[in-house]
């Protein structure tokens, strides 16, 4: 792929900022590690953490356990992570951290994450645990907690981030931050109030906490491959969960059930799960992307009514600043080769962003040494930076990872190229007006050449 040339004064700038925001995250990484340092800051600030979960499923659930682990600066490797591993850390300091309200449109996946708690000992009285579609805003209104996780189906995420902001808490909200571009704006003017209130809020982008991806792009933007001039990445995978259809169930609780195939609740799985690749593109590059150039993709093998009326592949080309195109692919289709991951060429070498960097000339460069979990350091990553005073923010980022997949979706759905500026004034909301259980129809299946980007 041929780049136009680069504007160097604008590459070395955007060179030095992104220098810049990684030595600030590394500071809070370095507070987690060596709690000490940051110690002589934490005098009158929250010592101690007082979770409150918004969205129970397991997601949500694994999200609790986590931050427990997190408490106790314990860090878990990736290879042979268990949910009893977190377990039995969490139980050596609760009185740093604790999980204080549940809150679920559904009682019974309520009470499965209560239980998992209870074998923790952690036990959560009736009167703190909160169901239906308003349980987020009694939960929020619980004076004591301080730190809240947003775990459910995206479509909600904005809402609840700005509920959350509000009402003073530091948040940790899972990805995506929206399903449609009012949803990202709201994220974005949220996250803006949050800093202004000193309030941390942490997203579950956690590559961006994985030591191996950090070291990497620390190296790229310090001038490892020179200056990129084509990157791509990719989520080739198999298909993930459905929730089949039970007797007595209404269209919105099917729908809410089975989340991930409904673009309302999650945004197809190009921004539900290849987000993650995306955002290693727009870390990796300084910038999101300028607009969606071409994209191809639909739902050719996931064709039953289970599976909602998302499609099953999505190929999208991204144009970034200085010209850099971008491939982007991602699928869920069993039976075919899989492929996860990112790539960068620059003009004096290549990385594949996480472990690897090969230079023109010179001796390539590998990843050693210890692989924290990253689920698990970014919240202590957060958590570090409630105590010291420093709140991290990553809701800009987070709201551009969303942005970039949407246009990525909306290119492929439309068949049409689409601009980010001229996207990020779409008014189209997804989702009904209001939410309570009964008649919900599933929309079309979108049709490129038919179907419009409003």
């Amino acid at each position: 792929m041929n780049a136009q040339p680069r504007d160097d004064s604008s590459a070395v700038s955007r060179r030095r900022f992104l220098r810049r925001s990684s030595l600030a995250l590394a500071g809070a990484t370095a507070a987690a590690n060596f709690p000490f340092l940051g110690a002589v800051h934490a005098a009158g600030r929250e010592s101690e953490i007082k979770i409150g979960l918004i969205g129970c499923g397991g997601r949500g659930t694994g999200a609790v356990l986590d931050a427990l682990g997190a408490a106790t600066k314990v860090i878990y490797p990736m290879a042979g992570y268990h949910t009893e591993d977190v377990a039995s850390g969490a139980k050596q300091q609760r009185k740093d951290i604790k999980v204080v309200a549940l809150a679920d449109v559904f009682e019974d996946r309520l009470t499965r994450c209560a239980g998992q708690l209870s074998k923790l000992g952690i036990e959560i009285p009736k009167e703190m645990r909160f169901t239906g579609f308003d349980a987020y805003r009694q939960l929020l209104a619980v004076p004591e907690i301080n730190y809240v996780i947003l775990t459910t189906p995206p479509h909600f995420r904005p809402a609840h981030f700005k509920a959350a902001v509000e009402a003073g808490k530091h948040v940790f909200m899972e990805k995506p931050a929206a399903v449609d571009v009012p949803g990202v704006r709201m994220v974005i003017e949220a996250g803006q109030l949050a800093k202004q209130k000193r309030l941390a809020v942490g997203a579950g982008t956690q590559r961006r906490h994985q030591k191996s991806y950090r070291e990497a792009i620390q190296r790229i933007h310090d001038g490892a491959i020179g200056e990129i001039v084509a990157a791509r990445c990719y989520w080739d995978g198999s298909p993930i969960w459905v929730i089949d259809r039970q007797p007595g169930w209404s269209d919105m609780e099917w729908q809410l059930r089975n989340w991930c195939y409904f673009t309302w609740l999650a945004g197809d799985h190009i921004v539900e799960q290849h987000l993650h690749n995306l955002d290693v593109m727009n870390w990796a590059l300084g910038a999101h992307p300028l607009r969606a150039v071409c994209g191809v993709g639909g739902r050719q093998v996931r064709t039953d009514k289970k599976f909602g009326h998302i499609y099953d592949h999505f190929a999208v080309e991204f144009e970034y600043p200085g010209g850099v195109r971008m491939f982007s692919q991602c699928r869920q289709i069993n039976g075919c080769d899989n492929i996860i991951g990112e790539a960068v060429v620059g003009t004096r070498g290549e990385s594949n962003c996480e472990n690897f960097i090969k230079p023109k000339t010179g001796k390539a460069w590998h990843f050693k040494g210890a692989h924290p979990n990253p689920y698990s350091q970014e919240h202590v990553d957060l958590i570090a930076s409630i105590r010291a005073g420093e709140p991290l923010n990553e809701a800009q980022a987070v709201a551009e990872s969303t942005m970039t997949a949407i246009i990525g979706r909306e290119a492929v759905y439309s068949g049409r190229a689409v601009d980010w500026e001229a996207a990020m004034k779409s008014t189209r909301r997804l989702g009904p007006e209001q939410y309570a259980f009964g008649p919900l129809p599933t929309p079309e299946v979108a049709m490129p050449g038919r179907y419009e980007f409003q």
